[in-house]
């Protein structure tokens, strides 16, 4: 029975696996819970701040402020890429990957060189795998995001695009949809100009008109800067969501095929145990006729 012995150490150890992937769906859920909750919180200030933002530079185009200028050439273009710090959650990064080396290429193909912020170590490893140009990153962000561990990275690539180094910003995240779909999504975050609303956002005929207190150039110069940090928090909340949605999906069907292994070994297990015995009782009655 020594093929026995080893099917039974194989479905322990694919029973101890199963354990495992069935204790990180739990926790993926829980999480998903909570990141669903602050995603959904977030998401009408960021929306808000985004829709006065975009009727601010449409309207006041004298306001001398360096973020809300736009250069006419592109040299070079700066990205903000948003992965996950931690592996297990199917093909999540492969595909906010994919979508930002392919825009790396076309840039590249054009002679336009990039300059990259990696939050998050997956996208981090994979920019210094093939020698991209990384100038800042923020890695193991837990699964709450901090706003204060974002300003240094982020703070490098707007003064940047302000010394006009940078002419271009592109944000690069997972897109939460629902908790079985997410979704690569690339915005331009710089110039604001070009990052509109939304093909549903209501069109007018009429322009917009603000007042300012205590003067116009104070307030665009505080708001513009929350609403770049606010879009980019919006976005790296939407990626934990779609981790936590992604790892949640990939556990349980890891945990299905876990248990169909061990169904299949079982059975495969069954029949080497009856073929034993029939050949122990084939040599009993092959010995008793013999005697």
């Amino acid at each position: 029975m020594a093929v026995g012995k080893e099917i039974l150490t194989k479905i322990r150890s694919v029973q101890n696996t199963q354990k495992i992937t069935k204790a990180m769906q739990m926790v993926s859920t829980s999480k998903m819970r909570k990141t669903q909750e602050r995603m959904r919180l977030a998401r009408p200030y960021a929306e808000k701040v985004r829709m006065v933002m975009s009727h601010l530079a449409q309207t006041n185009t004298d306001h001398g402020i360096p973020l809300l200028e736009s250069h006419r050439e592109i040299g070079r273009v700066g990205f903000i890429l948003i992965t996950s710090d931690k592996g297990l959650c199917g093909g999540l990064n492969a595909n906010v990957l994919k979508k930002f080396l392919a825009q790396v290429q076309e840039y590249q193909n054009q002679g336009i060189e990039e300059e990259i912020v990696c939050l998050g170590s997956k996208g981090l490893m994979a920019c210094q795998s093939i020698g991209l140009n990384v100038v800042a990153s923020a890695v193991n962000l837990g699964d709450t995001p901090k706003m204060e561990m974002l300003l240094g990275p982020l703070t490098e690539l707007f003064q940047r695009y302000e010394k006009h180094e940078i002419d271009r910003i592109h944000l690069v995240y997972s897109g939460f949809v629902n908790t079985m779909r997410q979704e690569p999504r690339m915005e331009v975050l710089l110039p604001i100009g070009e990052n509109v609303i939304g093909d549903s956002a209501p069109k007018s005929p009429f322009s917009w008109e603000y007042r300012y207190e205590p003067t116009a150039l104070a307030v665009l110069e505080y708001l513009v800067r929350r609403y770049l940090e606010s879009v980019v928090y919006q976005a790296l909340s939407d990626n934990m969501a779609s981790e936590q949605a992604a790892r949640m999906v990939a556990m349980k069907a890891a945990t299905d095929n876990a248990g169909n292994a061990i169904k299949e070994l079982r059975l495969v297990y069954n029949k080497s145990r009856q073929a034993a015995i029939t050949t122990e009782l084939s040599e009993i009655v092959a010995g008793a006729a013999a005697v």
